[in-house]
C-alpha cells in the first residue's frame, strides 16, 4: 500500500499538474489529496466523459493531466477516448479503479465490467498497467506511461482496492452565486442562419481569443468561412466541447470561446454545472440552437422545451441571456466579452447549413498541434 502524498509527490516530478476526475471509493485517498494540496488543480467532473475533454483542454494549455474514475465510467469515456485523445493525438494519464475484480467479493453491477476493463482497454489500444502498492514500483511505472504518452496516447493505470492509504480531505470554500439578470428582449423576427452568426463572430472575436467548436456543422462552417490556428475543429466526441473549453480556459490568460450546439449541449449538460462552479473568468460559451440535429438529417431535438440560459444561470455562470437575432447577438457579444464569466449566449438559429459544406482539411493532429502552440504564449503557471 502507498500513502496518496507518495503517489502525488512522484506525479508532481513527472510534470503531472492537472486532474480531473468522477469519484470512486476507491479512489478516495487520492482524490482528497489532490483536493487537499493548494499547489494542485482538482476538477469534479459531471460524467466520466466530461473528465476526459476536460484533460484534453488542459494539455491543450499546457498541462500534463490526470483522468481519474471507476472502471463503469469506462463505458461513458470511451467516446473521448476514441474520438478525441485518439484522432487528435492528446496524451492523458488515466487511473482507472478495478471493481468487480475477479475473485474479489464486489456488488452485482461490477461483475461484467470487471472481467472486461483490460479487454477494454486493450480495445481502444491504450496501454494498462496496475497503479504500484509499493513506492519503489512508482518510478517504473511512471515511466512507462511516460513513455506512451510521449507518442499523444493516452495510458491507464488500474486500480486494485486498497492499493491507496486513508487520506483525509479539506474542502475548499465554495464559491458564491454571482448571476445577472439577462440583458435583451427577443424580437420574435427572422431567426439568422449559424453562418450568419459564424461571420459576424468571427468579425467580432479578434486574434487573441482561442475558439472550440462543436462536432458536425458548426465546426465545418467555421473552417469554411476562415481557418485559424486559434480554431480547434472537434470532430468527435459530442458533447465535449464544452468540456474541453473549460480545461483550456482554466489554463490560459486568453479569453476563450466554445461555440456549442444544442443537440451537443443536452448530451453533456452536467458540464454547464461544472463550469459554473469552477467559474473560469475568460469563458463565453455561445450555444446555437437550431432545434435540429442538423448533421444527420435535421431530426428534432427537445431544445424547444429547454431555457439553456436558465439553466446556466441556475448552474452558476456569472451572465446569461438568449437572444434571436443578428442585432443582438453582436451587442450581446461585445458586452459579455468585456464581462468578467462564464458568460451563456444562447443564439435561436435557423436550421440549415452553407451549401457545399466542406470538412475541415487540416488533420486533427494538427489541428491540436497549432492550437496547444497558440495557447502556449499565454498559458497560466
Amino acid at each position: 500500500m502507498i500513502g496518496a502524498g507518495d503517489f502525488l509527490t512522484a506525479a508532481t516530478a513527472r510534470g503531472f499538474d492537472f486532474y480531473s476526475g468522477v469519484p470512486c471509493s476507491y479512489l478516495t485517498p487520492l482524490i482528497n489529496g489532490v483536493i487537499s494540496n493548494s499547489r494542485l488543480s482538482y476538477i469534479g467532473a459531471a460524467s466520466e466523459g466530461e473528465a476526459v475533454a476536460i484533460g484534453a483542454g488542459a494539455w491543450l494549455a499546457g498541462k500534463r493531466p490526470v483522468v481519474m474514475f471507476q472502471n463503469s465510467g469506462l463505458g461513458n469515456a470511451v467516446n473521448p477516448l476514441t474520438s478525441l485523445n485518439a484522432p487528435f493525438r492528446i496524451p492523458a494519464l488515466l487511473i482507472v479503479t478495478w471493481r468487480g475484480e475477479p475473485g474479489r467479493p464486489d456488488e452485482p453491477q461490477h461483475e461484467l465490467m470487471g472481467q472486461i476493463t483490460h479487454d477494454l482497454l486493450s480495445l481502444m489500444r491504450i496501454g494498462h498497467i496496475a497503479l504500484p502498492d509499493r513506492n519503489e514500483a512508482l518510478g517504473d511505472a511512471f515511466t512507462a506511461a511516460d513513455a506512451a504518452m510521449a507518442e499523444g496516447q493516452p495510458f491507464a493505470f488500474v486500480m486494485a482496492d486498497g492499493s491507496v492509504a486513508e487520506e483525509k480531505l479539506t474542502i475548499p470554500p465554495a464559491r458564491p452565486a454571482v448571476w445577472q439578470k439577462p440583458m435583451v428582449p427577443q424580437t420574435g423576427g427572422k431567426l439568422p442562419t449559424r453562418a450568419q452568426i459564424l461571420e459576424r463572430f468571427l468579425a467580432l472575436a479578434g486574434e487573441e481569443r482561442a475558439v472550440i467548436a462543436t462536432t458536425g456543422k458548426t465546426g465545418r462552417e467555421l473552417f469554411m468561412l476562415h481557418d485559424r490556428p486559434q480554431h480547434l475543429y472537434l470532430v468527435g466526441s459530442m458533447g465535449g466541447a464544452a468540456g474541453v473549453g473549460l480545461g483550456v480556459a482554466l489554463n490560459t490568460s486568453r479569453p476563450v470561446t466554445v461555440l456549442d450546439g444544442d443537440g451537443a449541449a443536452l448530451m453533456k449538460l452536467g458540464t454547464l454545472a461544472t463550469i459554473g462552479a469552477y467559474a473560469p473568468n475568460n469563458l463565453l460559451h455561445i450555444l446555437l440552437d437550431n432545434g435540429a440535429h442538423d448533421s444527420t438529417g435535421g431530426q428534432p431535438t427537445v431544445s424547444g422545451t429547454v431555457d439553456f440560459a436558465a439553466i446556466a444561470a441556475a448552474c452558476g455562470y456569472c451572465h446569461a441571456v438568449t437572444c434571436d437575432s443578428l442585432a443582438a447577438f453582436e451587442s450581446l457579444f461585445v458586452s459579455l466579452s468585456a464581462m468578467p464569466g462564464p458568460s451563456m449566449l444562447h443564439v435561436k438559429i435557423q436550421p440549415g447549413s452553407l451549401p457545399k459544406l466542406i470538412r475541415p482539411t487540416i488533420k486533427p493532429p494538427e489541428v491540436a498541434s497549432r492550437f496547444k502552440a497558440f495557447l502556449g504564449a499565454r498559458a497560466l503557471p
